[in-house]
Formats: structure tokens, sequence, C-alpha cells
């Protein structure tokens, strides 16, 4: 493998153990507000049994992001260092508005939201929590930004081979931002239901009969029922924008070979680019032109108009597009599935008296959040090569000037220190449940006496 090669998948390493954590705290703010409003409002102290439950989580998961967020960002200069030489001038700045409007804000405040509740009044206690909700909200903003820009640049000049900045107002609101941004926050938000389901369904399932176990369980998946059908319509929308500014991406994630109406739907193929057709195809008939152009006749781009004048391809890698869309889809009907028939039965019954097998199922799907945001990242990433961004800078353009064992070496322990790092926040999230459930040993912080 060559170094281009390489510091694409560590690149792609970096993102995809960064990207889980502010999936969690960018909706996790917001509902640590929620809980605080509920705790003002009723009196009830389960609100705040939640509150002091996953503010904990909150601040494991922001500590996190933070340091792996940083990892990330010096690849810019080790592995990437033409994409600050080509767009720099655009790029540093929508960094560097994260950093004065979203990072400071969330360290100031976030001090006095973990550990003021008791020290503080109620009022500031509660303000801090929503301007550290705030601010999470806002590095996405920025981050999405910046990322749809790459995508679907616009507002921009080039002067001496240099992208320069020529109208802020298009470069920040470009074509695909507004579709993006709601995409991530509705993942957020779906990731954060399902991980507060999950470990509230733990929780059920070790005994834990505490109120906050069962609230805990009955918010996640109501608030989960309540968003994954506004992301299915967002989806629907961000793909057709998609289609009209990335066709070649739509081409990919639909394995189309050819510009055709009457598109079918492929349920399962293997995408073959050697004899550019698709094996093993089990399609429905006219069903992707009716989804992409709301018309069974629509007619669908396909991926052969995408071709350099030396025959080189010009659209992205099919199969890992093909297949990582269908499973952020496949996830998210399942998540569709689960909600809906969790909403109905805590109708009927109440939330404490969910069946043991349901709560084992929302039990592991705690993560499912986190398989789904990963999928359609991979949609949406790899689905821009070979461009890193599109149209004005390709990815081969780019990449430093770096031995490829320098950088297999690195890649290797990136790999091994997240995937620890991976195991030991899942287990600490375990052990947080199990503890509030009153199961297994306490975890000692200092030596026994």
């Amino acid at each position: 493998m060559d170094t281009l090669l390489l510091s694409r998948i560590q690149f792609g390493a970096n993102i995809s153990f960064h990207i889980l954590f502010p999936t969690i705290t960018i909706a996790l703010g917001w509902v640590l507000l929620f809980f605080k409003l509920q705790l003002q409002r009723t009196g009830d102290p389960k609100w705040m049994a939640l509150y002091l439950f996953w503010v904990k989580v909150f601040a494991l998961s922001f500590a996190l992001g933070v340091v792996s967020g940083i990892t990330m960002s010096f690849q810019f200069g080790t592995n990437w260092p033409g994409f600050m030489n080509s767009v720099g001038n655009i790029a540093g700045p929508l960094l560097a508005y994260e950093v004065l409007t979203a990072f400071f804000l969330e360290a100031v405040f976030l001090g006095i939201m973990l550990f003021g509740a008791s020290r503080v009044a109620p009022w500031v206690h509660t303000g801090a929590t929503f301007l550290v909700a705030f601010g999470t909200t806002m590095s996405a903003f920025w981050i999405i930004v910046l990322n749809s820009w790459m995508h679907t640049p616009a507002g921009y000049a080039i002067e001496d081979g240099v992208v320069i900045a020529a109208d802020w107002w298009a470069i920040i609101f470009n074509p695909s931002m507004p579709y993006r941004l709601a995409h991530m926050l509705l993942a957020s938000g779906l990731t954060v239901a399902f991980l507060i389901a999950g470990l509230s369904a733990y929780r059920r399932l070790l005994g834990d009969r505490d109120p906050s176990a069962a609230t805990g369980l009955r918010f996640g998946l109501l608030l989960g029922a309540l968003l994954i059908p506004v992301q299915i319509v967002a989806g629907d929308m961000h793909g057709l924008n998609t289609l009209e500014h990335q066709p070649q991406k739509i081409a990919a994630m639909e394995a189309n070979w050819e510009t055709r109406p009457n598109v079918p739907l492929v349920l399962f193929a293997m995408p073959n680019e050697a004899t550019r057709s698709n094996d093993y195809e089990i399609a429905i008939p006219n069903v992707a032109s009716l989804i992409l152009k709301h018309s069974p006749d629509g007619v669908i781009p396909g991926l052969n108009d995408f071709v350099a004048e030396d025959g080189t391809p010009m659209h992205p890698p099919v199969a890992p597009v093909f297949w990582s869309f269908r499973v952020m889809v496949g996830t998210g009907m399942l998540m569709l599935l689960v909600t809906w028939a969790g909403a109905v039965m805590i109708w009927r019954r109440g939330a404490e008296a969910l069946p043991r097998p349901y709560l084992m199922v929302v039990s592991g799907m705690a993560f499912s959040g986190w398989v789904a945001t990963l999928a359609g990242w991979y949609t949406t990433e790899i689905g821009r090569q070979p461009w890193l961004v599109q149209g004005v800078l390709t990815t081969k353009a780019a990449v430093g000037d770096v031995a490829a064992g320098m950088v297999l070496g690195t890649l290797v322990g990136y790999v091994i220190v997240y995937a620890g790092l991976l195991l030991a926040y899942i287990g600490v999230l375990t052990y947080l449940a199990r503890k509030a459930a009153g199961v297994g040993p306490a975890l000692r912080l200092q030596p026994a006496e």
C-alpha cells in the first residue's frame, strides 16, 4: 500500500474514533438541560439522578472527543499539507471560529456543569448546562460548515493556485450545509436516545427498580420514536441535494452504471468495477427512480458518465459506498421498528412492564447510533473521492511526501491506542450502569485501608 492509501486509512481511523464522542455530546448536552428543567419543574429527585448519571457520561465523552480531535488536527500538517496549502485560507478561519465560539464556551462552563450542582445557585447551574449544550452545537455547526464546503464549495476564488475567500456568507451557507447539519444533529439525537434507552434497559435487566431507570428507558425510546421519522425525511432531502451537486456519489450509492430511467432499487449486489456491472443483483424495479426523482420514469445518472478522457474513473469506489449506505439505512429501519414497538408497549403497559426479551434487544442496540453514524460518514466521505474538495483539489494532490512505512507505523499505533480507549470507554459505561443498579463491587479509586 502506498502513502496515499495509508494516509487515507490513518485519517479515516482517527476520524472514525473521534466522531463517536461528539455524536454523543452534541445531543446529550441538551438532554441534560431537559433533565435539569424537569427537576426544577417537578421537584422529583429521579430527574436529578438521571442528570448525575448522564453528566458523567458527558464528561468522559467530552474528554475523549477533545483529545482525539487534537490528534486528528495534527494530520493536516503531517499527512495532508496540500490541503492547508491550497484551501487553508478558508479551512483555517472556520476551524478558528469553532475554537472561539464553541470550545472556549464549553471549557469555561463545563466545570460549573460537572461540579457546581450543590455549590452554585440552581439557575447558575442550569445556565451553565445550557451554555455547554449551546457550545457543543456551535462546534458541530462550524465543523459541518467546513465539511459541507469541501463537498459543495462556494464563495471562493483561485489566485495563483491558492483558494481564497470571496464571499463568506456563501462559504458558510454553501448548498449542502443545511442538509448536512440537520442530518448530523438528528443522528446525534438518535445516538443519545439509543444510548440512554440501552443503558437504562441494561439496568432494568440487572434488577434496578429505581424510578430513574424506568424514566430513562421511557425517555430514550420515545425520543428515538420521535426523531427517526424526522431523520428519514431529512435523509431524503439530503439525498436529493446530493443528487443535484454530487451525482456520482448517488450513482455509487445505488450501484447504477448507466444513465437511464426506471432505475431499480438494488437490495443486494456485488459491484464489479472491472466489468462495470453488478454481480448477483437483487433489485426492485423502478424504486430508485421513484425515491430520487419521485417518478418511476426518473432518469438517474450512471457511473459510466464519470470517467476521465484517459479512462480513469472520476467516481468513488463503488462497493464501500454501496454497502455503507445500506448499513446506515438498515440500522435506521431497525431503529424505527424497535422504538415504535416500544412506544406502543409503553402506551399500553408503561415502561416498568416492558418484557425482558424486548429489554435485551434495546440493551443490545445501545451503540447502534454509532453504527449508523459511521456508516453514513463513510458513505459521504468515501463518496467524495477522488476529490478532497469537490472539483477543486484531489486527494492525491494534497497528500504529504511521507514514507509509507512511517505512515503504517503510526497507523498501527493509533489503532492499538484507540481500540484500548474504546474498550475502556464501554467498560466504564457498563460499570456506571451496574453501579447504579447496585450490582458488582464498587470501583476502588484509593487503596483499601
